[in-house]
């Protein structure tokens, strides 16, 4: 009897260190990289829009897609900031090694 109480919190665990413990990390980074967003920053959003930040609210954001066409979105619907230089390059380097 104990040992099907032992094997059952080893699948809790198990569970918890494989999908859980993951999946909370990866939303904290991307809530701290949503607060970090300024204006001038080009983001990717989660529809595959690429754009510069033009201003900031709370929760949404105004895009320019082209010279003079500027759509407000959703912060949450930023899936990411496009990095460029030196900086992009060790940033992908790093996210390939986790």
């Amino acid at each position: 009897m104990q040992e099907i109480w032992i094997s059952g919190l080893i699948v809790i665990a198990l569970f918890y260190f494989f999908l859980i413990l993951p999946q909370q990390i990866a939303n904290r980074r991307r809530r701290k990289s949503l607060t970090k967003l300024s204006i001038g920053d080009e983001i990717v959003t989660i529809g595959g829009l690429i754009g510069r930040i033009t201003q900031l609210d709370a929760d949404r954001v105004s895009l320019e897609i082209a010279p003079g066409i500027t759509v407000r979105a959703l912060r949450s619907a930023i899936s990411h900031r496009l990095l460029e230089g030196p900086q992009a390059t060790r940033e992908h380097k790093s996210r390939k090694t986790t």
